[in-house]
């Protein structure tokens, strides 16, 4: 796994066909290539996410504004 590319845990689900791994990095490419070493034996979906607190900070001027809706 390249230096900078960091654990941070994973999942399994209840029939053991797949594994849902959590990495961070600041630099896509080393997760482009953690998947390329890896590729020939299993498949890769990649989902960008952020951290519901820095997507709270983002969206909640704009809750704010928001007209009621009822």
């Amino acid at each position: 796994m390249p230096d900078d590319l960091k654990y941070v845990d994973s999942w399994i689900d209840p029939t053991f066909e797949r594994c849902f791994q959590l990495m961070q990095c600041d630099d896509v490419r080393l997760l482009q290539q953690w998947i390329v070493r890896w590729s020939d034996l299993m498949d890769f979906e990649i989902v960008p996410v952020v951290p519901s607190k820095e997507t709270r900070e983002i969206v909640a001027p704009y809750l704010d504004s928001a007209p009621n809706r009822a």
